[in-house]
């Protein structure tokens, strides 16, 4: 009879997202990544790109100069990406502060209303389909340890996770990608290039593209799916900003 041990190594042949070894899993559940930031990442990155390509349209719709156009598009970088991540930050941290409100009601029911708890805590249970002894005795497992029973009641009863936000790794990254992504409609200006606009709308375009493509890592629609849906969506926000620019051209 083969060993588990080898089992588990057999199947990570075909699964390559995490591993599976007892030490593997106790590693992994032990201490969860979170959501981490990619929402954060996207958001940041779309943003910028659409904000400042549509302050680049409008400016250059409305036959200003270049100057203009760049001192517009630098201003606009630093203080709406600055904005977007203070934000991001107050409400990360606002969502941070409301966890740990919840959990002090928590922690006061339970040293208050210990039996009550314990039904709520059977009930969470009972809809992961747990039934008979099992139940009791997962529900006398539970409430043995207040941490334990804290965190459920946390996931179960609240619906939030047990890993904690971080408001100031959120506001850096969206601060970031705004930065990075908000910068490339700028390039063809500060570079003085010829035909500036049309390459900064190219240059655009292709970074929407590109983020699409990107985003399609962490989901289950096809790259090429994630990247038209991103460069529409993109590209229907700066055509609006160009041609109300050119309604004051003139």
């Amino acid at each position: 009879m083969p060993a588990a041990g080898s089992n588990l190594r057999k199947e990570e042949t075909a699964v390559t997202e995490h591993g599976h070894t007892p030490q593997e899993i106790a590693q992994r559940i032990g201490a969860p990544t979170g959501r981490g930031v990619l929402r954060e990442a996207v958001y940041g990155a779309i943003d910028g790109a659409v904000t400042t390509f549509a302050i680049v349209a409008g400016v250059a719709g409305a036959g200003l100069s270049p100057l203009i156009i760049v001192a517009l598009g630098i201003a606009n970088v630093l203080a709406d990406g600055f904005s977007m991540a203070a934000a991001n930050y107050s409400g990360t941290k606002a969502e941070l502060d409301n966890m740990r409100r919840i959990r002090e009601i928590e922690e006061r029911h339970i040293r208050e209303f210990p039996e009550g708890e314990r039904l709520e805590v059977r009930e969470i249970l009972a809809r992961k389909g747990l039934t008979g002894d099992v139940l009791r005795l997962a529900t006398d497992a539970v409430t043995q340890d207040r941490e334990r029973w804290i965190t459920l009641m946390m996931e179960g009863e609240y619906g939030l996770g047990g890993v904690d936000p971080h408001p100031f790794k959120s506001a850096a990254t969206t601060f970031i990608a705004f930065l990075i992504a908000g910068s490339v409609p700028l390039f063809p200006f500060i570079l003085g290039l010829s035909n500036a606009f049309g390459i900064s709308a190219t240059m655009t375009l292709v970074t929407f593209f590109a983020i699409g493509a990107l985003k399609s890592i962490w989901s289950l629609s096809p790259w090429w799916r994630s990247a038209l849906e991103t460069l529409l969506i993109g590209g229907f926000a700066a055509a609006i900003a160009f041609y109300v620019g050119t309604l004051f051209h003139p």
